[in-house]
């Protein structure tokens, strides 16, 4: 499947470009993680290991000064580790299980950052410590409307995956239209979009505001982040029996093909979803705005980083 993912995926036509900290980074990373116990296990610290978030971070945001840098890869670690989590014991499974976990974590979200009230347990544990911290230090580093912004998409993510859950316990695949809109939240993205931006300025936030197509790009981006990470992910998705939360999966559903049909189409659905956002952003650029070019950098590194980061991915393997 890897094989005939890589022939039929579209290479995003960017540079490819890691950062010169990802040396210093990820032993950093991994510590923070394992320091707070977000791993549990020789097993979890070895998944995390092949997961190389420090790669990941270095070739989504290679502009990043090294404390910027870390803070995004530390999001990677967190999200890495909660997902191996919601896997190893059913959690993901189970929506009456899941549900007091996420509430927990949306009183974290509800902090912004600022200490719990005495007699708290709001962060109480691991997964709840680590994205305390996180907040905490997007608090420090940024304007307060990406640390509001910030909160806000992950508390999209942890409700998607609640969804997640409900149709797993149902064995249900969700419709193509409905999966794709859930999987800009269920892929983090977005917060990890945000941390990117708090890395250069904060810059994405205004453009975005001001410009509905600059807003549609940024869309485009986290679709084509996303299903890439589908089409990369499904091999072993498959071999390990998981659900139908995958593009692959719910487009041969809906077309009533064989699964390697869906593989094709997502691969296509890439591809049309490059093209789309090339023309878009060719469309943008003609104004030769430089805060504009600074955006559409930034997104093309994530686009072309993921794409990369992907093929040698351990946790794909």
């Amino acid at each position: 499947m890897r094989a005939l993912a890589l022939a039929w995926l579209t290479r995003p036509p960017f540079p490819e470009r890691v950062s010169a900290h990802v040396g210093q980074v990820g032993p950093q990373s991994t510590r923070w993680a394992s320091e707070l116990g977000l791993v549990g296990s020789p097993a979890a610290a070895r998944r995390l290991d092949r997961a190389n978030a420090a790669e990941l971070a270095g070739r989504t945001c290679p502009d990043a000064r090294p404390e910027q840098l870390r803070l995004l890869a530390d999001l990677f670690s967190w999200l890495f580790t909660f997902d191996d989590r919601c896997d190893d014991d059913g959690l993901g499974d189970d929506p009456a299980r899941l549900a007091p976990v996420v509430g927990q974590l949306l009183d974290v979200l509800d902090l912004r950052g600022g200490p719990a009230p005495p007699g708290s347990t709001a962060v109480a544990g691991p997964t709840a410590a680590g994205l305390h911290d996180l907040c905490r230090r997007v608090r420090a580093h940024g304007p307060p409307r990406l640390l509001l912004r910030f909160a806000a998409q992950m508390r999209d993510y942890l409700l998607a995956l609640l969804w997640e859950a409900a149709n797993r316990e149902r064995d249900r695949v969700p419709a193509v239209a409905e999966y794709l809109q859930m999987r800009r939240h269920t892929g983090a993205v977005r917060p990890s979009f945000t941390l990117t931006d708090l890395a250069y300025g904060g810059l994405a936030e205004a453009i975005c505001r001001a410009d509905l197509e600059a807003s549609h790009l940024d869309d485009l981006a986290a679709d084509l982040v996303c299903w890439c990470n589908d089409v990369f992910s499904y091999g072993k998705e498959r071999r390990q029996g998981r659900d139908g939360h995958n593009l692959i999966v719910v487009l041969a559903r809906e077309a009533g093909r064989e699964e390697r049909a869906g593989l094709l189409d997502a691969a296509h659905r890439f591809n049309a979803g490059l093209r789309a956002y090339l023309r878009l952003e060719s469309a943008l650029l003609a104004g030769g705005d430089p805060d504009t070019l600074r955006f559409v950098t930034a997104r093309r590194a994530w686009i072309r980083g993921s794409y990369d980061w992907s093929l040698g991915a351990g946790r794909y393997h």
